[in-house]
């Protein structure tokens, strides 16, 4: 498998939060990756691109990233 960019990796994690998270766990890994490569610190999500654009679900969303060593950030 060829190593995702960082927004390919952030696609992928949009796609898995549509489909009831399905795969979730090895698209945060790969997005990961893809911001060590990058040398990125945080990942930028838009929240109008979110299953569940609340103030709940994306603190809900930046603890179980954070969890999995991965800053969340969003968009203005």
């Amino acid at each position: 498998m060829s190593e995702l960019t960082l927004a390919e990796a952030t696609e992928n994690i949009y796609t898995s939060l549509r489909n009831d998270n399905a795969e979730l766990d090895v698209h945060v890994a790969a997005l990961k990756a893809a911001m060590a490569r990058e040398g990125v610190k945080e990942a930028v999500f838009e929240p109008g691109k979110l299953a569940q654009n609340n103030r709940q679900g994306r603190k809900l969303m930046q603890s179980y990233f954070r969890k999995k060593g991965v800053t969340v950030v969003f968009a203005e």
